[in-house]
């Protein structure tokens, strides 16, 4: 794997610029190319959910790597340069103007699609989407002072879309099928507290799926047609929010096993030896779901480094995860589904507390709500693995630090 001379990276979201970084970093001197799709330099994508739309961040606030950093790691960045096809078994690709470029070693990166409404009007021009800058830029026109807002989906895009949109003045309703979003992630006393928020502060939160969407006489708007509840309800902007669709035409049209993403091995191998996945486009062997979270995005492009070189695989600790809404700050480590019983440490209502995840004596994972401390201090005792006492998580009083010293 070390012999490869010419690299070709697909994508250039978070996973495309760590595979690029950590493969420089670790020693890599040959040809390294960033093909994207979208002209300009690549951006970070979690600020369009929220300082984007709120018009505090521009493009150049949100960029990944300043210009000059592409010409100082000699990467040779091909943007507006869609690829239409990997042909890894002849050692290139093709761009979609038909050029043929060379490579020894493909990463595909190509992250995923958000999710259309699929429901009769679903495509009307009020509905809206949100993934890339162009997006956002569409949107943010649309968030005006007073303006009618349906959000569809409450979990980490929609819950912060409705937020920032409640900021801007909009009048906002949010509307998902699950009672309450995200427990599967953050448990379910953080979900419940999360999700209360939104009534809290002012949001009509609405319990049901949608059926349709229907123009209004006049252009006036849409009607939003919904399951589980009578009235249907009027808006003048739609914002979908219900997830990706994995990028996987590349990777099929190649002959590469795909299941609900890119099947990937340890170092980010995928079923052709020469071409590796990374980021939310793929999905390691024996995991049900794909990890689309900043953190995995970056891990990703380490291992995959790796991978490529031939090099031993880093280990990494307990995953990590952010969400910003209405001022405060939801982070979680580690996997709550894998506990067999929580404990709380602060009270829920009181706004700020934390929620931690045991499997026997053992901490597999912790959410909190604007309690940094306690998640970093979470964090370091999951990846340590010690045995923890569960009388001195819930104490406010007690040090956590100190169980990190057992």
């Amino acid at each position: 794997m070390s012999a490869a001379r010419r690299i070709a990276v697909v994508g250039a979201g978070l996973a495309a610029v760590s595979t690029c970084d950590a493969l420089r970093a670790q020693g890599y001197d040959g040809e390294l190319v960033l093909y994207s799709a979208e002209r300009g330099l690549p951006y970070d994508r979690p600020p369009l959910s929220k300082d984007v739309l709120l018009g505090k961040s521009h493009r150049e606030n949100i960029l990944l790597r300043p210009e000059q950093w592409y010409d100082e790691q000699g990467i040779e960045l091909r943007d507006g340069a869609p690829v239409r096809a990997i042909r890894p078994h002849e050692g290139g690709l093709e761009l979609a103007d038909g050029e043929l470029a060379a490579a020894d070693r493909i990463v595909l990166a190509t992250g995923g699609t958000a999710r259309p409404l699929p429901v009769p009007g679903g495509d009307d021009p009020a509905v809206h989407l949100l993934r890339t800058w162009e997006d956002a830029e569409r949107l943010r026109e649309r968030l005006l002072p007073g303006a009618r807002v349906a959000v569809i989906g409450a979990g980490l895009i929609g819950a912060e879309t409705a937020a920032v949109a409640h900021a801007l003045g909009c009048r906002v309703t949010l509307i998902d099928p699950l009672p309450v979003p995200l427990t599967a992630a953050v448990g379910d006393d953080i979900a419940n507290a999360l999700h209360l928020r939104h009534s809290a502060e002012g949001i009509g939160v609405l319990t049901a799926g949608v059926a349709c969407i229907d123009r209004r006489p006049g252009n006036l708007g849409v009607l939003l047609h919904l399951t589980g509840y009578g009235a249907p309800v009027f808006a003048d902007t739609v914002v979908v929010g219900i997830g990706i669709r994995p990028a996987t035409e590349l990777a099929e049209a190649a002959g590469l096993n795909v299941d609900n993403g890119v099947v990937v091995h340890p170092g980010q191998r995928t079923s052709h030896p020469h071409v590796f996945a990374v980021g939310d486009v793929a999905r390691p062997e024996g995991h049900k779901v794909r990890h689309e979270h900043w953190e995995a995005a970056q891990r990703d492009g380490e291992a995959a480094a790796h991978g490529i070189l031939g090099r031993p695989l880093p280990s990494f600790g307990a995953s990590w995860f952010w969400s910003d809404r209405h001022g405060s700050r939801l982070e979680a480590v580690g996997t709550m589904a894998d506990a067999e019983r929580t404990v709380l440490r602060g009270a829920p209502d009181d706004g700020a507390f934390t929620v931690f995840g045991l499997l026997g004596d053992r901490l597999v994972a912790a959410a909190a709500i604007d309690r940094p401390r306690d998640i970093k201090a979470a964090r370091r005792i999951v990846d340590r693995g010690v045995a923890v006492d569960a009388a001195v998580l819930s104490d406010e009083s007690a040090d956590l630090r100190a169980l990190l010293k057992r």
